[in-house]
């Protein structure tokens, strides 16, 4: 678990119909987060947006096939971002990355070291 303190923030925006091997990429990014032992993460649905095509992505109620932007937060200690990041070159072709610099204010101690029952 990732002390209080500086940290390394990993912000990855893709498309909702982003896909590695006929599997959603978001679910591949954090499956591979989760396998090399990163602290979390966490996928946001945005409502809408655009990149650096111009195309407008968004929900659109009578559309069967919705492509909503998405954003894949981690945090974690420096040492282990970077060793994600080949990773992320490996799996996104399109895509936006970006690591900044973050303060830590607060990190809840797992259930499980805390003597409970991890739901």
């Amino acid at each position: 678990m990732m002390p209080t303190g500086k940290a390394l923030q990993l912000t990855i925006f893709i498309e909702e119909c982003d896909t590695w091997h006929h599997r959603p990429l978001s679910a591949e990014i954090v499956h591979r987060a989760h396998e090399a032992g990163l602290a979390g993460a966490t996928v946001l649905r945005g409502v809408e947006g655009f990149g650096a095509s111009s195309v407008m992505h968004g929900f659109r109620l009578l559309s069967i096939k919705q492509n909503l932007p998405l954003a894949i937060m981690i945090i974690d200690d420096e040492e282990r971002i970077r060793r994600f990041l080949p990773t992320l070159r490996e799996l996104i072709d399109e895509g936006l990355v970006i690591v900044e610099d973050v303060d830590v204010v607060h990190c809840a101690v797992p259930r499980q070291a805390q003597g409970g029952v991890r739901a």
